[in-house]
């Protein structure tokens, strides 16, 4: 008879749920009044982790390494009665999870997970892979949340943003006109792109209000870096047919600042989808709000994306200034012929990337990106 597999006992971190005592602020008043005379000295002081401030507590489940393993612990849980899922939104404390009968559940998210020690600023995030168990007719429990790979995140007031998790092609939407192109922006979603292996491709909308020969500069740049740039037009349909055929079969995320046409495409490449537009702000240039949360949506080809809320800002999450260089297709190749191994490449002498900028073999657009990207 073949023995059970042995089930693994880990330690994992919690949130505390129990603070200390607030301060008594009459010990002035009844030492006058009575003095201490009476009270018992503390002699010893119990320091085995099982007091009320506990942060760690045995579960049984697997560590998982890897910045990209979510939790840092895998639940063993019984999956009897359960099913898996994958999310299609987070509103709050409910998730909208759909299995692979395309069946709907709004689910609840466990304790267990909800307490759980982490920089995650929520703990499930739109595109993870989840076991549930059912509760009723629509609602259910998230017991687990799966490793995680081809995660989007940022710093959100000094914690991780989760935006998506799970897909392995980003797309990076800027408007060439209403509101103006913003290059920096693209070059911070390229570093998360690049840090988490993802493929980005740069989606420039809008194209029917401008010249198109005037984008040639800068799509040239970012296309001799191999990087995939397409002009496109969600109001003419110019590019749209290049641009399904990409989203085909894959699993892919729209990202990018309000207001530079992310639903309008989606809109355009899906038929029926009827997700919710705005205009542009004639006064400042910037998007108005309209996608509040990020949403995956099924693809009929094949495939699904999610559809993520117009960003103002995006400030990297776990990059430190010595990596930045290294995540730059384009300065990457002269980080190690600088005179010192620790260059900055900011105003150190013999810098082999100033000089490049210097002879024309790098552009200076990009190196001022780089530089803005180190400013603390």
């Amino acid at each position: 008879m073949a023995k059970r597999p042995k089930k693994k006992k880990v330690r994992a971190e919690f949130r505390k749920k129990h603070e200390s005592r607030t301060r008594d602020h009459d010990l002035t008043r009844e030492f006058h009044a009575h003095g201490f005379e009476d009270d018992e000295t503390v002699r010893s002081e119990r320091l085995s982790g099982k007091g009320e401030l506990t942060r760690k507590r045995t579960i049984v489940g697997e560590a998982v390494d890897g910045e990209e393993a979510g939790l840092g612990v895998r639940f063993n849980i019984d999956e009897t009665n359960c099913k898996s899922g994958r999310v299609l939104s987070v509103h709050g404390l409910t998730c909208k999870v759909e299995t692979d009968q395309r069946e709907l559940y709004n689910c609840s998210v466990s304790g267990l997970l909800k307490s759980l020690h982490t920089d995650q600023r929520h703990v499930v995030a739109a595109g993870d892979v989840v076991l549930f168990r059912p509760e009723g007719q629509d609602a259910g429990f998230i017991l687990r949340i799966e490793p995680r790979h081809g995660v989007i995140c940022r710093t959100s007031k000094g914690r991780q943003h989760v935006i998506v998790a799970n897909v392995d092609q980003i797309l990076i939407v800027a408007s060439v006109a209403e509101p103006t192109l913003k290059p920096n922006l693209i070059d911070r979603i390229l570093v998360t792109a690049e840090k988490s292996r993802i493929r980005p491709v740069i989606c420039l909308n809008k194209v029917d209000l401008v010249d198109l020969a005037n984008l040639q500069p800068l799509m040239g740049v970012y296309g001799q870096m191999g990087y995939q740039v397409l002009a496109l037009s969600a109001e003419s349909g110019f590019g749209l047919a290049s641009l399904r055929n990409m989203m085909r079969g894959k699993q892919s995320v729209v990202i990018g600042q309000s207001g530079v046409g992310k639903s309008s495409l989606l809109n355009a490449i899906e038929p029926g989808l009827h997700l919710r537009v705005n205009t542009v702000s004639v006064e400042s240039q910037k998007g108005r709000h309209t996608t509040t949360t990020g949403q995956l949506i099924p693809l009929t080809a094949g495939g699904y994306v999610v559809d993520t809320p117009g960003i103002r800002q995006f400030q990297l999450w776990d990059v430190i200034p010595e990596e930045v260089a290294g995540y730059y297709r384009d300065l990457r190749p002269y980080v190690c012929l600088c005179r010192f191994p620790d260059c900055t490449h900011t105003h150190e002498d013999d810098c082999a990337v100033k000089g490049a900028v210097a002879d024309g073999h790098l552009d200076a657009r990009r190196y001022e990106s780089y530089c803005h990207l180190l400013e603390p």
